[in-house]
């Protein structure tokens, strides 16, 4: 299907930088979003407990998400994509993740990368890449945690060491998303410069790419069809075109990655949300049906508080996060805001989990029910692009510097 088809939706670009995306029309985010609500839907909640219980990767319903343009969302239309906003970005995310939020993760990283690119690549990349990752011919994944350095980014081990128009990769990354499928890494290693960002490309599906092995895949607790990895890169040579940013970017990497880490914060909170959304709405459905002392549970009050209780704080959680893509639709900064989303929506989504299941009972333990999935997967969510305690000092520290920067 050609870039647009599906919605063509047709944004003007400016003539200054290409992040904002331009603001996509009403009209249009809400036709986006009906699109891929039926697509759940009709394709994604029949068959996504199956898979999920079975780790299978979703193969087809990634094929029929590539069909839909859904790769290109938010790369812009210069480069093959979609151009969207993030505020359209977030409601598609909101809508795939009440049907399985799985099938987010194949996003977020992908977008991740382009968001790099887009903000921080040299016109070279944009064009060598982002045509390629729009259209979901190659995939985009992070490779920036390590084994001795999750939250603290600083710590980062694997170097990268000059060798005339080359650089030689060492060293072993944890807990990347992607890391199979992908074909395009956004890798942080050590220059002498400081942490530079790289773009690696890699065969997709290959267990060894040149000096890049996948060595594992980690088995998890839920966010299951999706592969997280372990890899190690041995001697892996790359050239130096492929520094982000070209040599002005040598030493800058981690702020280019932190940056788009707000974007996948903003991710993490519409995840959230749908989930959360999914799950009170089976437990409202369930407590209308379920009889108990001769009345629908729906009617005891202690019920209809954990019922309302949901409620408000999905819609704060819902808030929360909209404000967050709307500053970093406007190009503000949005650590603050991308915390508090993330943060606030997280925490609603697993104790929301929580109350679906005491709501269902003995029921909502069995995997009859998709309920305990979602008790599965909400705690990725606490700990996914930085977990809860880490947000909190994102938020407080980012709050004491605009107060100084306000004098």
């Amino acid at each position: 299907m050609a870039r647009g088809a599906m919605w063509c939706a047709h944004t003007h670009i400016s003539s200054g930088p290409v992040t904002p995306n331009p603001t996509t029309d009403v009209q249009v985010r809400e036709q986006i979003r009906d699109t891929v609500r039926e697509f759940v839907r009709r394709d994604v909640v029949p068959v996504a407990s199956d898979l999920e219980h079975a780790d299978e990767y979703p193969t087809a319903l990634v094929g029929k998400m590539q069909e839909m343009g859904l790769f290109g969302t938010t790369i812009p239309e210069e480069y093959g994509g979609l151009g969207l906003d993030v505020l359209t970005y977030v409601g598609v995310i909101e809508e795939l993740c009440y049907g399985w939020m799985s099938l987010s993760g194949v996003l977020n990283t992908h977008l991740i990368t382009a968001h790099v690119l887009v903000n921080h690549g040299t016109e070279e990349q944009k064009q060598r890449w982002l045509p390629r990752l729009a259209t979901g011919e190659i995939r985009g994944c992070l490779s920036l945690s390590e084994p001795d350095a999750g939250s603290d980014t600083r710590n980062i081990s694997c170097k990268a060491e000059r060798d005339g128009e080359e650089y030689r990769i060492s060293g072993t990354k944890m807990w990347v998303t992607n890391g199979v499928t992908a074909g395009l890494i956004t890798l942080a290693a050590r220059t002498d410069e400081g942490i530079t960002c790289f773009m690696v490309e890699k065969e997709p599906g290959a267990e060894r790419s040149g000096g890049i092995s996948v060595s594992r895949n980690i088995g998890k607790l839920g966010y299951k069809g999706i592969e997280t990895v372990e890899m190690a890169y041995d001697d892996h040579r790359v050239g130096a075109d492929c520094v982000v940013g070209g040599e002005e970017g040598l030493g800058r990497g981690l702020g280019f990655i932190l940056s788009a880490l707000e974007l996948g914060r903003v991710n993490i909170a519409a995840r959230a949300v749908g989930v959360a959304r999914a799950a009170f709405d089976a437990s409202i459905a369930y407590a209308r049906e379920r009889r108990t002392m001769g009345k629908p549970i729906a009617e005891h009050q202690t019920i209809q508080i954990k019922l309302a209780d949901m409620a408000t704080k999905i819609e704060a959680a819902r808030l929360l996060t909209l404000s967050a893509a709307e500053k970093k639709q406007a190009g503000e900064r949005a650590d603050v805001e991308a915390g508090m989303a993330k943060l606030f929506a997280s925490e609603t989504a697993f104790e929301v989990a929580v109350e679906a299941m005491r709501i269902h009972g003995g029921v909502g333990y069995t995997t009859e029910l998709p309920i305990e999935r979602y008790y599965r997967d909400t705690p990725l969510m606490l700990i996914g692009e930085g977990t809860s305690e880490i947000q909190r000092l994102v938020i407080a520290r980012g709050l004491l510097k605009r107060l100084d920067e306000s004098g």
